[in-house]
């Protein structure tokens, strides 16, 4: 089998297979016997378990009754999918997910750069379905989503227990269509509904411009496949107009490779540790720089806030942690977990969490975030009148 590795953060899935010989690789031990494609498991061992056997004669017993009893249409692919994918939420983890071969293309479709739906990137925070960030220039932003929002209802069906995945599934659809999401919006007790047509969703992942004449400015929506060149591109055309400072704006980028937040980080910090990752063993591996630094030592500062997560909380945790410059702006999201994606046979994708993220000076990410130097709150008045109080703050701190 042809098996494609990737670390994410998203957000964000090693596969214990749930049938045939892959078993044999975990050191167990299985009875089988006839029955559905040869292969029924009626019984598992499992070294190292806390339970040391499971009896698959259950699962077997559902599975003829409902061929023998249901009414409708059985489709034996469907209910495969679907009890792959209980095992792995039984987890409860809500970054590992197991993916049928729609919902991978999707998600391939997504860390590419381009899909139809709205330009959300959700998660669960404190067991409910939160807004991590609205995209630059997406439906979803100009409908006045932010941050922090809970997404109580998708198209009248309450979200609570629902996962990631199903909710993306529900928000994504066809250009033109219209999904309804009924919002608590963060900080308030009163409920609002909102009515957002779909689009076509392109990211550019990389903005960039010289503010007041002499300070680069450079905005990362999120670390997809493209991002790290991109920057490479924005930052040496900066450095050619011989800028005397730089803005860093990491503010509502949900994430992406790890290996973009390493190869941005180390456009700004010398040599060393970008982040520590902590195994389920409690052993850690240090990743480190992957480059000489563009920029090593002129005034920076980065702008942060509550849609910041997981890569972008890496890059803002590194440059802080080795005093290279100020965050400036709101405590981050705190999605420090790494998970690992596989592509399985039949076009099905699994994502697992398999460690967490520690800055260099060992600080835990995952339901923590990153506190800024400077904080800066984006009140309701600043929004309403367009000003940028957290941007104004950056420019004041690198003009003097």
């Amino acid at each position: 089998m042809n098996v494609r590795r990737r670390k994410f953060f998203i957000t964000i899935m090693v596969t214990l297979a749930f049938f045939g010989t892959y078993l044999l690789g975990f050191g167990t031990a299985a009875s089988i016997s006839g029955g559905w494609l040869g292969q029924q498991i009626t019984s598992i061992r499992f070294g190292g378990s806390k339970q040391d056997s499971v009896d698959f004669s259950l699962y077997w017993d559902v599975w003829n009754r409902v061929h023998r009893d249901y009414v409708g249409t059985v489709n034996d692919q469907d209910l495969f999918y679907s009890s792959v994918k209980g095992m792995v939420n039984g987890l409860g983890d809500p970054y590992t997910v197991f993916m049928n071969p729609t919902e991978a293309k999707r998600f391939d479709e997504d860390v590419t750069g381009e899909f139809s739906g709205i330009g959300i990137e959700i998660g669960i925070k404190e067991e409910v379905l939160t807004v991590i960030a609205p995209l630059d220039g997406t439906p979803a932003q100009k409908s006045g989503l932010k941050s922090g929002d809970i997404i109580v209802k998708i198209d009248g069906k309450d979200s609570s227990g629902m996962s990631i995945n199903d909710a993306v599934s529900k928000i994504r659809g066809t250009k033109d269509t219209t999904v309804k999401l009924t919002i608590l919006p963060k900080g308030s007790s009163e409920f609002k509904e909102l009515e957002i047509k779909r689009d076509t969703i392109t990211i550019k992942s990389v903005k960039y411009e010289v503010k007041n004449g002499n300070i680069g400015y450079v905005r990362i929506t999120q670390f997809s496949q493209d991002t790290p060149e991109a920057v490479k591109v924005a930052l040496n055309d900066l450095k050619s107009k011989n800028i005397t400072g730089i803005i860093l704006d990491l503010r509502s980028n949900p994430g992406g490779y790890l290996d973009g937040a390493q190869q941005i980080a180390s456009q700004f910090i010398s040599s060393g540790v970008v982040v520590s990752e902590q195994e389920k063993s409690g052993q850690k591996k240090d990743l480190y720089t992957t480059s000489d630094p563009i920029f090593p030592s002129t005034p920076m500062v980065v702008l942060v806030d509550g849609g910041s997560a997981s890569a972008s909380e890496i890059v803002a945790g590194a440059i802080q942690d080795r005093g290279r410059a100020k965050l400036i702006g709101e405590k981050t999201f705190g999605k420090g977990s790494v998970q690992n994606v596989e592509n399985l046979p039949g076009g099905a994708m699994l994502k697992v969490t398999i460690a967490k993220w520690l800055t260099p000076s060992g600080r835990q990410i995952n339901g923590e975030g990153i506190k800024p130097d400077i904080e800066v709150k984006m009140s309701a008045a600043d929004l309403s009148a367009g000003k940028d109080s957290q941007l104004d703050k950056a420019i004041e701190i690198l003009s003097k």
